[in-house]
């Protein structure tokens, strides 16, 4: 078998959670309902049963995964529910279940926006909270009512609110609100230039600015920061869309500028999520290696994900895999974790050096307890690897 294949085999492999993936809510069901509400959030609820093996397999592994954790915590209101007991009955009164686990995601209005049955893996999992993120959009009913000629300042506020969620341009509505405007100073006008503030690359992200201690005053600093790094992000967006460097810049100087606690950690995670999808492995090793020097340095979790995502990305590029490698080598040194040497032992094994990659997959086996099927997969690792 060659390496890159074995390499290959034992990333698609899912282990438990470098992190601790998906926080679950635990109040009732009528709170989250409420906390719904007042976030503006659909609920993602796993419908499970104690005894279904499926539904354990994937609390131990997709649930952890660090890609799922951070996009489900930021996106929805998160809940396991025991379909046999408790909550869960109540739960399912409404919402049948005849299979486990049955994955829902549900409106703030308990509407079912989205079901899906059966256990997922990672990319599975985060396609549904995308899909069902789509499938939440409110701005058609504003869209409607504002080519129908209203124009009244609270509903282009909660169209312009919409687009937003949704992810859709919300500018030209935003703009045509405020040219209409005799004065934009009033309290509901400084709230609506912090809610249009979408991109960091608009005329209403400076009218924020230049107008942010009112707009403090209104909502609070941590609402405007809040802002601030959106629109940067939605700029970084844009700059992968075009693929502009100069966007990019343009995002980064303005977090410099307005954002500065914030501004190191944002240029270098941007510049490695543009470098990465623009396919630039020369500009992604710099970022990365910038990233280790100045936001990894002695912490093993940063190096082992920052070393897992080079070698995931550029796996071909013998140069990046000598970065991987290095990097993987400092996380398995600073961290004594199982996984960190697996990870590491795969980049060897990616990088052609067999004897070197089973001594580090055996001080992995050797570091696994309780975790019967984390010692199954490092098991058929190092068979592959002494058989090829």
């Amino acid at each position: 078998m060659k390496y890159l294949s074995l390499f290959s085999f034992i990333l698609l492999f899912q282990f438990n959670s470098f992190t601790q993936g998906i926080e679950f809510f635990k109040g009732t069901w009528d709170e989250a309902l409420e906390k719904a509400k007042t976030e503006e959030k659909i609920i993602f609820v796993d419908a499970y049963a104690q005894w279904c093996g499926p539904c354990k397999r994937m609390a131990k592994t997709t649930f952890k995964d660090d890609q799922v954790g951070e996009f489900f915590n930021a996106n929805f209101i998160n809940m396991k529910l025991d379909m046999e007991k408790g909550e869960g009955l109540k739960f399912r009164q409404k919402h049948p279940v005849s299979a486990f686990p049955t994955l829902f995601f549900i409106d703030p209005k308990g509407e079912v926006v989205f079901k899906a049955k059966g256990a997922q893996q990672v990319d599975g999992l985060l396609q549904m909270g995308r899909s069902a993120l789509n499938k939440v959009d409110y701005s058609g009913d504003y869209a409607k009512l504002y080519e129908e000629g209203n124009r009244e300042p609270e509903l282009v506020y909660n169209y312009v609110r919409a687009l937003n969620k949704s992810n859709k341009p919300s500018l030209k509505i935003a703009n045509e609100y405020i040219n209409s405007q005799d004065d934009m100073t009033t309290d509901f006008n400084q709230k609506f230039v912090l809610e249009a503030a979408s991109e960091a690359d608009s005329r209403i992200f400076d009218m924020l600015i230049k107008n942010r201690s009112k707009i403090e005053s209104l909502t609070s600093k941590e609402e405007v920061n809040k802002k601030i790094e959106a629109a940067c992000q939605r700029t970084v967006d844009k700059a992968i869309e075009f693929e502009s460097d100069d966007l990019l810049e343009v995002a980064q100087a303005k977090m410099k500028k307005h954002y500065p606690a914030q501004a190191q950690k944002f240029t270098s995670q941007s510049d490695l999520k543009f470098y990465k999808e623009m396919g630039d492995a020369k500009n992604y090793i710099k970022c990365c290696n910038n990233f280790v020097k100045k936001e990894a340095k002695n912490d093993a979790g940063k190096l082992h994900d920052i070393a897992k995502e080079i070698a995931e990305s550029f796996s071909g590029d013998s140069d990046a895999m000598k970065v991987a490698e290095k990097v993987a080598k400092k996380a398995a040194d600073y961290g004594e974790k199982y996984k960190y040497h697996l990870t590491y032992a795969t980049i060897l094994a990616g990088n052609g050096k067999k004897q070197e990659a089973i001594k580090a997959a055996q001080k992995s086996l050797d570091m696994v307890k309780d975790d019967k099927r984390a010692q199954m997969g490092i098991n058929r690792f190092i068979e592959q690897l002494k058989e090829s």
